[in-house]
């Protein structure tokens, strides 16, 4: 999986998900554990992205697999707000 292990899968989808969270408008509700499963999920989906474009996906914890992790976390979050209609949770 690009190099990364457990933990570093952990920190980067987790800094990825954190500032996709405030791009997309999901930080307040979102949490460090959906920020970390959206920038995992993000890292994998933007790797597929940038593959079909000819690019690197996550190449090891860099600046490059940042970004790219963090384009598929604001795709992930932006799909999910279209499934879930934008509903605000409250705990």
């Amino acid at each position: 999986m690009g190099g990364l292990g457990f933990i570093g899968w952990i920190i980067l989808g987790g800094l990825a998900g954190w500032v996709a969270s405030m791009i997309a408008g999901t930080n307040a509700r979102q949490g460090l554990l959906g920020n970390i499963i959206a920038g995992i999920i993000g890292g994998i989906l933007g790797g597929f992205v940038f593959g079909l474009f000819g690019g690197a996906g996550v190449t090891g914890f860099n600046l490059w697999s940042f970004l790219v992790a963090l384009v598929g976390a604001v795709i992930v979050l932006f799909i999910w707000r279209a499934i879930t209609g934008g509903r605000r949770t409250t705990a």
